[in-house]
């Protein structure tokens, strides 16, 4: 029984530290995206540039299902739920991101995206779906406030609401909802199946508010790093972040699994540098520490309250 007991432990500990080597990497990918799409923005308009990365996503997301033997089409009970989700986490989300980041300036926008955790804790709370926990309510105080020192110790302060940032915040609260309402989906169906019928969902919409836009694009003139950077942002920045988030919160929750949104605008802003020549400050780099200490106190004692709760129900 011991040793039963010992190999479902190991288990369950492997499967977290792939969870969490998933959420790093998709922390990376959104992080890179920033100045990735920063740099596509200057080719395209931004309802265009949805309307072309959106199929990429598509695609890889079919693949991966046709790989793997999965159900590419929902049950007709589920259409319902899955188009609201699509809506939401695709269609309002990449819109008020898309628009927010061309308006305002990164450093604002990566503050206001890693509001989202809040949201995620303030909805799952109100709704009973997560039992609230002062260890990661901590670790994302403490995020925030690293965020806000990373953020106003750069060249650029943050500034005023102007659209840019109400609409950035706008899709900080767009994904919270979809981290929220999809996670009992997600771990009815699964992470691939509900971010390929999601992805599927909003596609139409996406690609039909694109169309004018589309129409105005000098094609002879889009350089082919143009075409990589939009296959990345669809393929990677799409399709496999939302794939590694949908696994996340099924395995290890909402709120924890938002913690590592915190990871983003630190790693957006060494992207900037080594890309767009944007020097880290001394408060910039002090933030970043303090952000990465928030998400491991965070962790930590989550994962120890969840040790403790296992085992009182054990003695229990």
């Amino acid at each position: 029984m011991t040793n039963s007991k010992g190999g479902r432990s190991e288990r369950r500990r492997g499967r977290d530290l792939t969870v969490d080597l998933g959420l790093l990497l998709t922390a990376i990918i959104w992080g890179i995206n920033f100045s990735v799409v920063k740099i596509i923005l200057r080719w395209f308009d931004p309802l265009a540039f949805n309307a072309l990365r959106f199929p990429f996503a598509a695609l890889a997301v079919l693949v991966l299902l046709r790989a793997t033997g999965r159900p590419v089409l929902p049950p007709r009970s589920e259409w319902p739920r899955v188009l609201g989700l699509g809506l939401v986490g695709h269609v309002v989300f990449q819109a008020a991101f898309i628009y927010g980041i061309d308006l305002t300036l990164t450093g604002n926008a990566a503050l206001l995206l890693s509001t989202s955790p809040v949201w995620v804790l303030l909805i799952a709370s109100a709704l009973g779906r997560e039992r609230f926990s002062f260890a990661i309510l901590f670790g994302v105080v403490a995020t925030l406030a690293g965020m806000a020192i990373l953020i106003t110790g750069g060249t650029q302060e943050v500034g005023g609401a102007g659209l840019g940032d109400l609409l950035v915040l706008a899709a900080a609260l767009s994904w919270a909802a979809f981290t929220v309402f999809g996670r009992r989906l997600t771990k009815r169906r699964g992470a691939l199946e509900v971010t390929a019928w999601t992805i599927w969902a909003a596609l139409p919409f996406i690609v039909v508010a694109g169309i004018p836009d589309l129409t105005r694009v000098d094609w002879s003139a889009v350089p082919v790093g143009i075409w990589f950077g939009t296959a990345y942002t669809g393929i990677f920045g799409i399709a496999i972040a939302y794939l590694l988030w949908s696994r996340g919160v099924r395995t290890i929750g909402q709120s924890r699994t938002a913690v590592y949104q915190n990871l983003v605008p630190v790693i957006a802003l060494a992207t900037a540098w080594m890309w767009l020549d944007e020097t880290p400050t001394v408060q910039q780099l002090a933030g970043a520490a303090v952000i990465l200490s928030g998400v491991a106190v965070a962790r930590g004692l989550a994962g120890r309250r969840r040790r403790r709760g296992a085992r009182s129900d054990r003695n229990g």
